[in-house]
């Protein structure tokens, strides 16, 4: 099954679905020219429940097999001003596949960035947080999802 947009919300099986979610997406208006699936660092774990502040630009994981926590991107040079909430699935699943949509620039510096989610439970495709990147060089943003 690919995905699946007939009902209520966008369902997915897997993150090469959630990469194509956020580029039906793309978020803020931008194209989304490069995707990459978040895979913990310390167990290479792919499930994570997440904490996110859309207003400000800040979202944090933690992987459900080890319990490492990283705040993605650059949200922990905004996390002090944030207020992060669970991110949770209508289904009120906790547990997701998480991708980064990015859109560059034509030098490859990072314009926006998406937080994409697939529920695990039920496949519910979503994006908990998208912002703009006021910065540059912003290519290494590209490594931090």
């Amino acid at each position: 099954m690919a995905m699946d947009i007939s009902g209520e919300w966008w369902r997915g099986e897997n993150a090469a679905d959630l990469a194509e979610y956020l580029e039906e997406l793309a978020a803020g208006g931008y194209r989304v020219d490069r995707t990459a699936e978040a895979v913990c660092t310390d167990c290479d774990g792919r499930s994570f429940r997440l904490r996110a502040d859309p207003l400000e630009g800040a979202v944090e994981r933690t992987c459900v097999g080890c319990g490492q926590v990283l705040r993605m991107l650059d949200s922990g040079d905004f996390w002090e001003d944030a207020e992060p909430e669970e991110v949770v699935c209508p289904c009120g699943a906790d547990v997701f596949d998480v991708v980064v949509g990015f859109s560059l620039h034509a030098d490859d510096e990072v314009r926006w960035v998406s937080v994409g989610v697939r529920c695990i439970t039920d496949g519910v495709l979503g994006c908990c947080a998208d912002w703009k990147i006021n910065y540059g060089p912003s290519s290494h943003l590209l490594e931090l999802a």
